[in-house]
Protein backbone atom coordinates (compact mmCIF):
# COMPACT_ATOMS: atom_id res chain seq x y z
CA UNK A 1 0.00 0.00 0.00
CA UNK A 2 1.55 3.52 -0.46
CA UNK A 3 2.26 6.03 1.41
CA UNK A 4 2.71 9.97 1.67
CA UNK A 5 5.96 11.01 0.59
CA UNK A 6 7.31 14.66 0.28
CA UNK A 7 5.10 15.37 3.30
CA UNK A 8 6.75 18.14 4.93
CA UNK A 9 4.69 17.61 8.30
CA UNK A 10 5.76 15.72 11.71
CA UNK A 11 2.98 16.28 13.99
CA UNK A 12 -0.55 15.40 13.19
CA UNK A 13 -3.22 16.03 15.39
CA UNK A 14 -6.81 13.77 13.83
CA UNK A 15 -9.29 15.10 15.86
CA UNK A 16 -12.29 12.83 15.84
CA UNK A 17 -12.07 8.65 14.51
CA UNK A 18 -14.97 7.38 13.14
CA UNK A 19 -13.69 5.49 9.78
CA UNK A 20 -12.07 8.63 8.20
CA UNK A 21 -10.10 9.38 11.33
CA UNK A 22 -8.95 6.20 11.97
CA UNK A 23 -7.96 5.36 7.96
CA UNK A 24 -5.82 9.28 8.15
CA UNK A 25 -4.51 7.81 11.34
CA UNK A 26 -3.03 4.66 10.05
CA UNK A 27 -1.77 6.23 6.62
CA UNK A 28 0.03 9.42 8.72
CA UNK A 29 1.43 6.43 11.04
CA UNK A 30 2.93 4.08 8.22
CA UNK A 31 4.23 7.13 6.78
CA UNK A 32 6.52 7.89 9.47
CA UNK A 33 4.18 10.96 10.56
CA UNK A 34 3.94 11.90 14.72
CA UNK A 35 0.32 10.91 15.30
CA UNK A 36 -1.58 12.04 18.02
CA UNK A 37 -5.85 11.20 18.08
CA UNK A 38 -8.23 13.09 19.90
CA UNK A 39 -11.45 11.55 20.13
CA UNK A 40 -14.19 12.53 22.92
CA UNK A 41 -15.85 9.08 23.06
CA UNK A 42 -13.65 6.70 21.73
CA UNK A 43 -13.18 3.60 24.11
CA UNK A 44 -9.08 2.91 24.40
CA UNK A 45 -9.40 -0.56 24.86
CA UNK A 46 -11.50 -1.13 21.25
CA UNK A 47 -9.23 -3.05 18.49
CA UNK A 48 -8.55 -0.38 16.17
CA UNK A 49 -7.56 2.55 18.81
CA UNK A 50 -5.54 -0.57 20.27
CA UNK A 51 -3.83 -1.22 17.54
CA UNK A 52 -3.18 2.86 16.47
CA UNK A 53 -1.59 2.53 19.88
CA UNK A 54 0.62 -0.06 19.23
CA UNK A 55 2.16 1.50 16.38
CA UNK A 56 3.03 4.88 18.38
CA UNK A 57 -0.26 6.90 17.75
CA UNK A 58 -1.04 8.94 21.12
CA UNK A 59 -4.73 8.77 22.26
CA UNK A 60 -6.56 11.20 24.16
CA UNK A 61 -10.15 10.78 24.85
CA UNK A 62 -12.77 12.05 27.40
CA UNK A 63 -12.20 15.50 26.35
CA UNK A 64 -11.05 18.15 23.82
CA UNK A 65 -8.13 20.31 25.99
CA UNK A 66 -6.24 22.91 23.86
CA UNK A 67 -2.58 21.14 24.90
CA UNK A 68 -3.95 18.46 22.32
CA UNK A 69 -1.84 21.27 20.46
CA UNK A 70 1.18 21.49 21.62
CA UNK A 71 4.10 20.68 19.07
CA UNK A 72 1.02 20.21 16.11
CA UNK A 73 2.18 21.44 12.91
CA UNK A 74 -0.87 19.39 10.81
CA UNK A 75 -4.86 19.19 11.84
CA UNK A 76 -7.03 16.40 10.18
CA UNK A 77 -10.20 16.28 11.54
CA UNK A 78 -13.85 14.39 11.14
CA UNK A 79 -15.66 16.07 8.22
CA UNK A 80 -18.51 16.74 10.80
CA UNK A 81 -16.82 18.93 13.11
CA UNK A 82 -17.72 22.33 12.52
CA UNK A 83 -14.70 25.24 12.60
CA UNK A 84 -16.21 27.02 15.64
CA UNK A 85 -15.09 23.98 17.72
CA UNK A 86 -12.72 25.38 20.14
CA UNK A 87 -9.62 23.07 19.19
CA UNK A 88 -9.95 24.33 15.25
CA UNK A 89 -10.38 27.71 16.33
CA UNK A 90 -7.47 27.63 18.14
CA UNK A 91 -5.41 25.84 15.32
CA UNK A 92 -6.40 28.33 12.99
CA UNK A 93 -5.04 30.94 15.47
CA UNK A 94 -1.96 28.93 15.60
CA UNK A 95 -1.85 29.15 11.94
CA UNK A 96 -2.15 25.33 11.59
CA UNK A 97 -3.27 23.98 9.09
CA UNK A 98 -6.70 22.28 9.38
CA UNK A 99 -7.98 19.80 6.66
CA UNK A 100 -9.87 16.30 6.01
CA UNK A 101 -8.50 12.93 4.78
CA UNK A 102 -9.50 13.79 1.14
CA UNK A 103 -7.03 16.24 1.03
CA UNK A 104 -4.54 13.25 1.72
CA UNK A 105 -6.34 11.26 -0.40
CA UNK A 106 -5.69 14.20 -3.23
CA UNK A 107 -1.95 13.96 -2.46
CA UNK A 108 -1.85 10.22 -2.55
CA UNK A 109 -3.20 9.37 -5.82
CA UNK A 110 -1.34 9.20 -9.04
CA UNK A 111 -4.04 8.37 -11.44
CA UNK A 112 -7.39 10.13 -12.61
CA UNK A 113 -9.36 11.72 -10.23
CA UNK A 114 -12.95 12.56 -10.75
CA UNK A 115 -14.96 14.25 -7.86
CA UNK A 116 -18.77 14.96 -7.44
CA UNK A 117 -20.51 17.24 -5.46
CA UNK A 118 -23.49 19.07 -5.00
CA UNK A 119 -26.82 19.34 -2.78
CA UNK A 120 -28.83 16.28 -4.08
CA UNK A 121 -27.69 13.25 -6.54
CA UNK A 122 -24.37 13.45 -5.84
CA UNK A 123 -24.65 8.93 -4.68
CA UNK A 124 -26.52 8.07 -7.84
CA UNK A 125 -24.26 10.30 -10.16
CA UNK A 126 -20.93 8.77 -8.74
CA UNK A 127 -22.32 5.53 -8.92
CA UNK A 128 -23.26 5.69 -12.57
CA UNK A 129 -19.63 7.43 -13.12
CA UNK A 130 -17.98 4.20 -11.76
CA UNK A 131 -20.33 1.82 -13.57
CA UNK A 132 -19.88 3.06 -16.99
CA UNK A 133 -16.06 3.56 -16.59
CA UNK A 134 -16.17 0.07 -14.96
CA UNK A 135 -18.22 -1.12 -17.99
CA UNK A 136 -15.68 -0.24 -20.72
CA UNK A 137 -13.25 -2.14 -18.96
CA UNK A 138 -11.41 0.68 -17.26
CA UNK A 139 -9.45 0.54 -14.38
CA UNK A 140 -11.75 2.72 -11.55
CA UNK A 141 -12.48 2.96 -7.86
CA UNK A 142 -15.30 4.14 -5.65
CA UNK A 143 -14.18 6.75 -2.73
CA UNK A 144 -16.05 9.32 -0.47
CA UNK A 145 -19.05 10.36 1.34
CA UNK A 146 -20.05 7.26 -0.43
CA UNK A 147 -19.31 4.98 2.51
CA UNK A 148 -15.52 4.06 1.23
CA UNK A 149 -12.96 6.78 2.82
CA UNK A 150 -10.69 8.62 0.35
CA UNK A 151 -7.59 8.62 1.57
CA UNK A 152 -7.37 4.59 2.05
CA UNK A 153 -8.60 3.95 -1.64
CA UNK A 154 -6.31 6.37 -3.04
CA UNK A 155 -3.60 4.01 -0.80
CA UNK A 156 -4.74 0.92 -3.59
CA UNK A 157 -4.69 2.47 -6.57
CA UNK A 158 -2.68 3.00 -9.51
CA UNK A 159 -1.52 5.47 -12.43
CA UNK A 160 -4.03 3.98 -14.88
CA UNK A 161 -6.66 3.69 -12.23
CA UNK A 162 -9.24 6.07 -12.01
CA UNK A 163 -10.81 7.32 -8.94
CA UNK A 164 -14.92 8.44 -8.63
CA UNK A 165 -15.29 10.54 -5.21
CA UNK A 166 -18.01 11.51 -3.71
CA UNK A 167 -17.62 14.79 -1.58
CA UNK A 168 -19.85 16.71 0.59
CA UNK A 169 -19.84 20.60 1.69
CA UNK A 170 -18.41 19.57 5.00
CA UNK A 171 -15.04 17.28 3.58
CA UNK A 172 -14.66 20.01 0.35
CA UNK A 173 -14.17 22.66 3.13
CA UNK A 174 -11.31 21.07 4.58
CA UNK A 175 -9.01 20.94 1.42
CA UNK A 176 -5.71 23.14 0.20
CA UNK A 177 -4.28 21.50 -2.57
CA UNK A 178 -7.12 19.26 -3.86
CA UNK A 179 -7.39 18.90 -6.99
CA UNK A 180 -9.59 16.57 -9.24
CA UNK A 181 -9.06 16.23 -13.07
CA UNK A 182 -12.33 16.29 -13.83
CA UNK A 183 -15.08 17.96 -11.15
CA UNK A 184 -18.62 17.41 -11.14
CA UNK A 185 -21.11 20.34 -9.53
CA UNK A 186 -24.27 18.74 -9.58
CA UNK A 187 -27.33 21.78 -8.45
CA UNK A 188 -26.57 24.65 -4.90
CA UNK A 189 -29.68 24.55 -3.20
CA UNK A 190 -29.49 25.96 0.98
CA UNK A 191 -28.59 23.45 3.02
CA UNK A 192 -26.41 22.50 6.62
CA UNK A 193 -26.81 25.95 7.43
CA UNK A 194 -26.35 25.16 10.96
CA UNK A 195 -22.83 23.84 10.15
CA UNK A 196 -21.74 26.76 8.08
CA UNK A 197 -23.85 29.59 9.28
CA UNK A 198 -24.23 31.34 6.15
CA UNK A 199 -25.66 29.96 2.53
CA UNK A 200 -22.53 32.03 1.19
CA UNK A 201 -20.36 30.25 3.14
CA UNK A 202 -21.90 26.76 2.06
CA UNK A 203 -21.55 27.95 -1.55
CA UNK A 204 -18.12 28.68 -0.94
CA UNK A 205 -17.57 25.49 0.41
CA UNK A 206 -18.98 23.47 -2.44
CA UNK A 207 -17.09 25.82 -4.92
CA UNK A 208 -13.57 24.70 -3.63
CA UNK A 209 -14.05 21.29 -5.66
CA UNK A 210 -12.98 23.24 -8.53
CA UNK A 211 -10.72 26.10 -6.42
CA UNK A 212 -7.15 24.57 -7.44
CA UNK A 213 -8.52 23.24 -10.92
CA UNK A 214 -6.21 24.62 -13.94
CA UNK A 215 -7.25 25.21 -17.99
CA UNK A 216 -5.61 21.19 -18.04
CA UNK A 217 -8.31 20.12 -16.16
CA UNK A 218 -12.18 19.43 -16.67
CA UNK A 219 -15.36 21.41 -14.69
CA UNK A 220 -18.71 19.23 -15.59
CA UNK A 221 -21.42 21.99 -14.28
CA UNK A 222 -25.14 21.93 -14.40
CA UNK A 223 -25.98 24.78 -16.74
CA UNK A 224 -29.33 25.14 -15.48
CA UNK A 225 -28.89 25.85 -12.20
CA UNK A 226 -28.17 29.53 -11.41
CA UNK A 227 -26.04 29.54 -8.32
CA UNK A 228 -23.06 27.13 -10.25
CA UNK A 229 -23.03 29.82 -12.82
CA UNK A 230 -22.48 32.59 -11.13
CA UNK A 231 -19.42 30.55 -10.10
CA UNK A 232 -18.14 30.13 -13.41
CA UNK A 233 -16.56 33.53 -14.07
CA UNK A 234 -13.59 32.48 -11.59
CA UNK A 235 -13.17 28.90 -12.68
CA UNK A 236 -9.89 28.14 -14.71
CA UNK A 237 -10.84 24.65 -15.68
CA UNK A 238 -12.25 24.09 -19.20
CA UNK A 239 -15.84 24.11 -18.43
CA UNK A 240 -18.81 21.39 -20.05
CA UNK A 241 -22.13 21.81 -19.45
CA UNK A 242 -25.15 19.61 -18.73
CA UNK A 243 -28.72 20.67 -19.35
CA UNK A 244 -32.00 19.67 -19.19
CA UNK A 245 -33.77 22.75 -21.10
CA UNK A 246 -30.39 23.92 -23.25
CA UNK A 247 -29.88 21.76 -26.28
CA UNK A 248 -26.58 21.35 -28.29
CA UNK A 249 -24.08 22.09 -26.03
CA UNK A 250 -22.26 19.59 -23.21
CA UNK A 251 -24.53 16.69 -22.33
CA UNK A 252 -28.26 17.65 -23.40
CA UNK A 253 -31.87 15.89 -23.54
CA UNK A 254 -34.29 16.41 -25.84
CA UNK A 255 -37.97 14.91 -25.58
CA UNK A 256 -36.64 11.36 -27.16
CA UNK A 257 -32.55 11.35 -26.64
CA UNK A 258 -29.81 11.92 -24.77
CA UNK A 259 -26.65 13.64 -26.41
CA UNK A 260 -23.04 14.76 -25.60
CA UNK A 261 -22.43 17.52 -28.09
CA UNK A 262 -24.31 16.78 -31.86
CA UNK A 263 -23.64 12.65 -31.13
CA UNK A 264 -26.66 10.92 -30.10
CA UNK A 265 -26.33 8.86 -26.95
CA UNK A 266 -29.39 6.42 -26.59
CA UNK A 267 -33.01 6.65 -26.52
CA UNK A 268 -34.25 7.91 -22.86
CA UNK A 269 -37.08 5.15 -22.76
CA UNK A 270 -34.36 2.82 -22.70
CA UNK A 271 -33.11 4.73 -19.18
CA UNK A 272 -34.05 2.08 -16.32
CA UNK A 273 -34.21 5.43 -13.76
CA UNK A 274 -37.26 7.58 -13.39
CA UNK A 275 -37.78 11.53 -12.83
CA UNK A 276 -36.40 15.00 -13.72
CA UNK A 277 -33.65 14.70 -11.13
CA UNK A 278 -31.90 11.52 -12.34
CA UNK A 279 -32.06 12.55 -15.35
CA UNK A 280 -29.43 15.56 -14.66
CA UNK A 281 -27.28 12.99 -12.76
CA UNK A 282 -27.14 10.60 -16.02
CA UNK A 283 -26.20 13.48 -18.26
CA UNK A 284 -23.56 14.87 -15.71
CA UNK A 285 -22.39 11.23 -15.47
CA UNK A 286 -22.30 11.37 -19.25
CA UNK A 287 -20.62 14.06 -20.13
CA UNK A 288 -18.26 13.41 -17.13
CA UNK A 289 -17.36 9.66 -18.68
CA UNK A 290 -17.59 11.43 -22.76
CA UNK A 291 -14.38 13.39 -21.22
CA UNK A 292 -13.11 10.66 -20.17
CA UNK A 293 -13.43 8.64 -23.39
CA UNK A 294 -15.69 6.16 -22.18
CA UNK A 295 -17.74 4.36 -25.36
CA UNK A 296 -21.28 5.02 -25.76
CA UNK A 297 -21.77 1.34 -26.00
CA UNK A 298 -20.70 1.22 -22.19
CA UNK A 299 -22.77 4.29 -21.19
CA UNK A 300 -26.09 2.25 -22.70
CA UNK A 301 -25.35 -0.64 -21.15
CA UNK A 302 -25.45 0.84 -17.48
CA UNK A 303 -28.27 3.17 -18.28
CA UNK A 304 -30.80 0.04 -19.72
CA UNK A 305 -29.96 -2.10 -16.47
CA UNK A 306 -28.98 0.76 -13.25
CA UNK A 307 -32.19 0.53 -11.08
CA UNK A 308 -30.87 3.62 -8.75
CA UNK A 309 -29.03 3.70 -5.62
CA UNK A 310 -30.35 2.06 -2.62
CA UNK A 311 -33.32 4.10 -1.02
CA UNK A 312 -32.78 7.37 -3.71
CA UNK A 313 -35.96 6.13 -6.12
CA UNK A 314 -34.98 3.12 -6.31
CA UNK A 315 -36.71 0.33 -8.52
CA UNK A 316 -37.78 -2.54 -6.37
CA UNK A 317 -39.93 -4.66 -8.91
CA UNK A 318 -42.77 -4.94 -10.69
CA UNK A 319 -45.59 -6.76 -9.65
CA UNK A 320 -48.80 -7.77 -11.90
CA UNK A 321 -48.06 -5.36 -13.77
CA UNK A 322 -47.46 -2.53 -10.37
CA UNK A 323 -44.23 -0.73 -9.98
CA UNK A 324 -43.20 -0.21 -6.73
CA UNK A 325 -40.66 2.29 -5.95
CA UNK A 326 -37.99 2.67 -2.57
CA UNK A 327 -37.50 6.20 -1.80
CA UNK A 328 -36.70 6.00 1.66
CA UNK A 329 -33.85 8.26 1.58
CA UNK A 330 -36.57 11.29 1.42
CA UNK A 331 -36.30 12.76 4.63
CA UNK A 332 -37.85 16.25 3.97
CA UNK A 333 -40.75 17.54 1.62
CA UNK A 334 -38.31 18.66 -1.18
CA UNK A 335 -37.17 15.16 -2.01
CA UNK A 336 -40.70 13.76 -1.95
CA UNK A 337 -41.66 16.44 -4.24
CA UNK A 338 -39.00 15.56 -6.43
CA UNK A 339 -40.27 11.66 -6.13
CA UNK A 340 -43.85 12.47 -7.13
CA UNK A 341 -42.56 14.73 -10.49
CA UNK A 342 -40.55 11.54 -11.29
CA UNK A 343 -43.73 9.94 -12.44
CA UNK A 344 -46.67 10.12 -15.46
CA UNK A 345 -48.45 7.16 -14.27
CA UNK A 346 -50.99 7.45 -11.15
CA UNK A 347 -48.94 7.03 -7.69
CA UNK A 348 -50.20 5.46 -4.04
CA UNK A 349 -47.97 7.19 -2.12
CA UNK A 350 -46.97 6.17 1.54
CA UNK A 351 -45.73 8.83 3.80
CA UNK A 352 -45.19 9.44 7.40
CA UNK A 353 -42.50 9.12 10.25
CA UNK A 354 -41.12 11.54 12.97
CA UNK A 355 -42.76 14.90 13.65
CA UNK A 356 -39.98 17.78 13.68
CA UNK A 357 -43.17 20.27 13.83
CA UNK A 358 -42.99 20.35 9.64
CA UNK A 359 -46.19 21.61 8.07
CA UNK A 360 -46.99 19.64 4.90
CA UNK A 361 -48.47 22.70 3.05
CA UNK A 362 -45.80 23.14 1.05
CA UNK A 363 -46.27 19.53 -0.64
CA UNK A 364 -49.90 20.06 -1.40
CA UNK A 365 -49.09 21.33 -5.09
CA UNK A 366 -47.23 18.01 -5.59
CA UNK A 367 -49.62 15.84 -4.62
CA UNK A 368 -52.24 15.98 -8.40
CA UNK A 369 -51.08 12.47 -9.78
CA UNK A 370 -51.63 11.15 -6.46
CA UNK A 371 -54.63 8.54 -6.31
CA UNK A 372 -54.51 7.29 -2.99
CA UNK A 373 -52.14 8.06 0.70
CA UNK A 374 -51.12 5.17 2.95
CA UNK A 375 -50.01 7.26 6.38
CA UNK A 376 -48.04 6.08 9.30
CA UNK A 377 -46.06 7.11 11.97
CA UNK A 378 -46.17 10.42 14.36
CA UNK A 379 -47.13 12.53 11.15
CA UNK A 380 -49.84 10.52 10.37
CA UNK A 381 -52.63 12.96 11.22
CA UNK A 382 -50.96 16.25 9.97
CA UNK A 383 -51.00 14.16 6.44
CA UNK A 384 -54.81 12.90 6.79
CA UNK A 385 -55.25 16.79 7.18
CA UNK A 386 -52.85 17.22 3.80
CA UNK A 387 -54.84 15.10 1.82
CA UNK A 388 -58.29 16.76 2.48
CA UNK A 389 -56.83 19.95 1.35
CA UNK A 390 -55.35 18.45 -1.48
CA UNK A 391 -58.55 16.65 -1.97
CA UNK A 392 -57.47 13.39 -2.39
CA UNK A 393 -60.30 10.75 -1.30
CA UNK A 394 -58.66 7.52 -0.40
CA UNK A 395 -56.45 7.75 2.70
CA UNK A 396 -55.94 5.01 5.07
CA UNK A 397 -53.41 5.15 8.60
CA UNK A 398 -51.81 2.62 9.55
CA UNK A 399 -49.33 0.99 12.06
CA UNK A 400 -46.19 -1.20 10.30
CA UNK A 401 -45.10 -0.97 6.68
CA UNK A 402 -46.34 -4.55 6.00
CA UNK A 403 -49.82 -3.16 6.66
CA UNK A 404 -48.58 -0.18 4.58
CA UNK A 405 -47.42 -2.06 1.51
CA UNK A 406 -50.72 -4.26 2.16
CA UNK A 407 -53.05 -1.43 1.64
CA UNK A 408 -51.36 0.34 -1.29
CA UNK A 409 -51.25 -3.02 -3.08
CA UNK A 410 -55.28 -3.77 -2.53
CA UNK A 411 -55.77 0.43 -3.38
CA UNK A 412 -53.43 -0.25 -6.77
CA UNK A 413 -54.12 -0.91 -10.57
CA UNK A 414 -52.23 -2.17 -13.56
CA UNK A 415 -49.60 0.26 -14.16
CA UNK A 416 -50.13 2.00 -11.35
CA UNK A 417 -46.76 3.16 -9.08
CA UNK A 418 -46.02 2.15 -5.29
CA UNK A 419 -43.92 4.91 -4.07
CA UNK A 420 -42.62 4.67 -0.31
CA UNK A 421 -41.55 8.88 -0.27
CA UNK A 422 -42.29 9.57 3.16
CA UNK A 423 -41.20 13.59 3.14
CA UNK A 424 -39.81 12.69 7.09
CA UNK A 425 -37.00 11.23 9.37
CA UNK A 426 -37.38 7.60 10.17
CA UNK A 427 -36.50 7.99 13.79
CA UNK A 428 -39.78 7.52 15.46
CA UNK A 429 -40.08 3.83 14.37
CA UNK A 430 -36.75 2.95 12.80
CA UNK A 431 -33.09 3.28 13.79
CA UNK A 432 -32.45 4.55 9.94
CA UNK A 433 -34.01 5.43 7.11
CA UNK A 434 -32.05 2.39 5.35
CA UNK A 435 -33.99 0.23 7.96
CA UNK A 436 -36.95 1.80 6.54
CA UNK A 437 -36.55 1.12 3.45
CA UNK A 438 -35.53 -2.28 3.61
CA UNK A 439 -38.76 -3.26 5.68
CA UNK A 440 -40.39 -2.08 2.79
CA UNK A 441 -38.51 -3.83 0.38
CA UNK A 442 -39.33 -6.99 2.33
CA UNK A 443 -42.70 -5.93 2.54
CA UNK A 444 -42.75 -6.27 -1.01
CA UNK A 445 -41.11 -9.56 -1.77
CA UNK A 446 -43.72 -11.09 0.57
CA UNK A 447 -46.38 -9.86 -1.52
Amino acid sequence: MKTLTNFSYHHVLVLGLAKSGTAAAQLLLDSGVNVRINDLKADKETPEVRELMKQGAEVITGGHPLSVLDQVDYLVKNPGIPYDNPIIAEAEKRNIPVVTEVELAGLLHEGPLVAVTGSNGKTTTTTLIHEMIKSDHQKVSLAGNIGHVSCEVARNTGEDETMVTELSSFQLLGTEKFRPDISVWLNLYEAHLDYHHSLENYHQAKAQITANQTPADTLVYNADDENIVKFLPDVKAKLVPFSIHKKGEGAWSDETSIYFENERIMDKQDILLVGEQNLQNILAAVATVKVNGIRNEAIQDVLKTFAGVEHRLQFVTKKNDRLFYNDSKATNILATSYALKSFENPVILLAGGLDRGTEFDSLIPHLNGVKSLVVFGETADLLIETANKAGIQDVVKVETMNEAVQEAYKRSEEEDVILLSPACASWDQYRTFEERGHMFIQAVHKL
